[in-house]
């Protein structure tokens, strides 16, 4: 874990990379294993209205004109140890230009023989109801392969299409298109920076997604009923080096600009909270 965020730096079993890290010296290039609060992905030009107000965040992803992942990305959490394999993250969002309410997040990490488990809580300690969204940004590793040599295997019903800034247009069926994985295949050269929902679960409740290595090891990754969002990035924006080297796989409460469309967009009333788990082990 890292102060600087409150994400994970680095998840390995033995001497094999669960989770793509980067190391101490770096900062988290691209959110890498960030939690995403009080919002997931981006939101179309940082404006929205709440509660019959207007708000304006700052523009965090200039190129596209967009606020993107939140406001807890740069700011320090502090760290408790709950157990030998258990650490809790936590920080506040205070209130502040574009977003004037007070959330306090939680973060658990836990290791057990099932993996590694993590659980987002927040809690509204304001006066006020304030919209909430919450996700994670951990890149899955690919064992040193490029993406294209992986096999992928996840079962969703659908997609959402985008404009060139990353904000949803519409939707679209995922079966019989370039994005249908619900029977193992190679990633090849297709990109992928798409949100998928109507996620098929397991009797747990839980979606998966399997990721298989050239190398033969397997990471499995799951996302509890309140993660109705997937979000896959085949990292190809990155910086040369680490392109295609790894594949992000985020839970997301709410689609991109929900703060705008209202689609699954949480409203936390005074006192009450809320509370999302996902997570990742190798097969």
């Amino acid at each position: 874990m890292v102060e600087v965020g409150g994400g994970i730096r680095e998840y390995r079993v033995g001497d094999t990379n669960v989770l793509e890290p980067y190391t101490i010296e770096e900062f988290a290039q691209a959110a890498r294993g960030m939690p995403l609060v009080p919002w997931p992905n981006r939101i179309e030009d940082g404006t929205y209205d709440f509660d019959g107000q207007s708000h304006q965040l700052p523009i965090t992803e200039v190129p596209k004109h967009n606020s993107i992942h939140g406001l807890l990305r740069w700011q320090s959490w502090r760290g408790e140890r709950l157990s030998e394999s258990a650490v809790r993250m936590s920080a506040r969002v205070n209130p502040q230009p574009g977003y004037p309410f007070i959330v306090e997040v939680e973060v658990a990490y836990e290791l057990s023989d099932g993996g590694l488990t993590v659980t987002t809580t927040a809690t509204n300690a304001g006066a006020a109801a304030c919209p909430y969204g919450a996700g994670q940004h951990p890149y899955l590793a690919t064992g040193g392969a490029r993406a294209d040599d992986c096999t992928l295997s996840f079962a969703a019903a659908t997609y959402y299409e985008t404009n060139d800034r990353g904000i949803p247009r519409g939707t679209a069926r995922v079966a019989g298109s370039e994005f249908d994985f619900s029977a193992a295949r190679p990633i090849g050269e297709l990109v992928l920076d798409h949100a998928f929902t109507d996620l098929e679960r397991d009797d747990e409740g839980r979606a998966r997604v399997r990721l298989e290595r050239p190398d033969g090891h397997t990471v499995e990754w799951w996302a509890g009923q309140a993660y109705p969002y997937l979000q896959l990035f085949t990292a190809d924006t990155l910086p040369p080096e680490r392109q295609r080297r790894s594949i992000a796989c985020e839970p997301m409460t709410c689609p991109a600009n929900a703060f705008n469309t209202g689609t699954d967009l949480i409203r936390l009333e005074p006192g009450e909270r809320h509370r999302a788990s996902w997570g990742v082990r190798l097969g």
